[in-house]
Formats: structure tokens, C-alpha cells, sequence
């Protein structure tokens, strides 16, 4: 019962983290020290889904299951669980391209007006 809640637990984390990747740079605006724990995140991200590399939170998630008894799966944590929800189809390498440049756009779009804002603050 400890594993399947530890690994329940854990996709809860990394769709957090997911979000966090996506949409942290909106709190750096609002609490600039985030932005140390920010942008790591978001160029794990980018990596991730452009080279296409295996999270270790996938991994660890699936080791749980299979102490609990559970069966885990092979492909990753967006395949398994969000791209059922978001798209009909199967996520393709040309899918996971856009997916990492939307991740970096939105987060350089952020980090540029933060920029922009700290040197209109240094001119003043």
C-alpha cells in the first residue's frame, strides 16, 4: 500500500514539476529567486522532450508500481498520462519538438520581459 502511494505521490510531483517547467517563469516575475530554481528546470524540459530522454522520476515512479505489485509502463509520463487526455493519437517526435518549443518560447518570452524590466529599474 506504501509503494502505490508513494508512486501516486509522485505523478502528482512531476506533473507539478510539468507545470512548474511550463508556467514557472510567470513566478519569477512576481519572486525573482525562483528564477535560480526556474531556469534548471525549464532546460531540463526543453531536453527532455528534444532529445528525447527518459525523466528518472518515470523511472522511479515505475519501480513503486512494480514494489506495489502494479504493473508500470514503458513509455513515459507524458505518453502514459497526459497525452491520452490532450491528444487522440500517440505522441510522435515532431509532437514532442513543438511541445519543447512551446516550453521555450513561453519561458524565454518571460525571461525577456524580465529583462527588460530590470534594465528599465538600472536606467531609472
Amino acid at each position: 500500500m506504501f509503494y502505490r502511494f508513494a508512486a501516486d505521490g509522485l505523478v502528482l510531483f512531476h506533473l507539478l514539476f510539468i507545470l512548474f517547467v511550463l508556467f514557472g517563469g510567470l513566478l519569477v516575475l512576481k519572486w525573482r529567486g525562483v528564477m535560480w530554481l526556474h531556469l534548471p528546470a525549464a532546460a531540463w524540459g526543453v531536453a527532455v522532450e528534444v532529445f528525447h530522454l527518459t525523466c528518472p522520476l518515470t523511472r522511479w515512479e515505475n519501480l513503486l508500481r512494480h514494489y506495489a505489485g502494479q504493473e508500470g509502463y514503458a513509455d513515459g509520463f507524458i505518453e502514459h498520462y497526459l497525452i491520452p487526455l490532450i491528444y487522440p493519437a500517440g505522441l510522435t517526435n515532431g509532437m514532442q519538438l513543438v511541445m519543447g518549443s512551446v516550453v521555450l518560447l513561453i519561458n524565454l518570452l518571460v525571461y525577456l520581459r524580465l529583462a527588460r524590466q530590470w534594465q528599465l529599474h538600472r536606467a531609472a
